[in-house]
């Protein structure tokens, strides 16, 4: 549409429009776009998710593939709130003060779950990792809704007492 509005306006060639304004309206998505895009890749995240648990009980490589489907299914899932929100404000949103460990755990779990299952060769801290990219994405997931972590803490430390 804002092509046709160029042609019709007379400004039909890009040079005239600035770089920045080039860049978004070629990478400008729209909205049912946008959130068609965040269902496939969140679906795809469970379903890698799903099917690495499953494969876990493999005799030989099932660690292997535990360990790349549940951490492929977690890139997935955070990766589809940019479609959202765009690439650049969810990275602005992932390292601000409030979730900023959160984001580290999370991203720093995920590299360590690769590497116990490829490189250091031990199972039970593949595993270990798995259970912790799913603590620190929870954790950083709720963070998005307002008063959810005081909630979860109170929760805890009511059933604890």
């Amino acid at each position: 549409m804002d092509k046709l509005r160029r042609v019709l306006s007379g400004r039909e060639d890009n040079e005239e429009l600035g770089l920045t304004a080039q860049v978004l309206d070629a990478s400008s998505l729209s909205f049912s776009t946008r959130v068609k895009w965040f269902v496939i890749c969140f679906a795809g995240g469970i379903l890698f998710s799903i099917l690495g648990s499953a494969l876990l009980f493999l005799p030989g490589a099932g660690i292997k593939l535990f360990a790349v489907f549940y951490t492929l299914g977690n890139i997935a899932a955070l990766s589809s709130t940019c479609f959202l929100m765009g690439p650049l404000k969810q990275l602005k949103k992932m390292f601000e003060p409030t979730r900023l460990i959160a984001t580290i755990v999370m991203l720093l779990c995920l590299v360590l779950t690769l590497c116990a299952a490829f490189w250091w060769h031990k199972n039970v801290l593949a595993i270990l990792f798995c259970i912790l990219q799913f603590l620190a994405m929870t954790w950083y997931s709720i963070s998005y809704i307002p008063f959810a972590r005081d909630a979860v803490i109170k929760c805890f430390t009511t059933c604890l007492n």
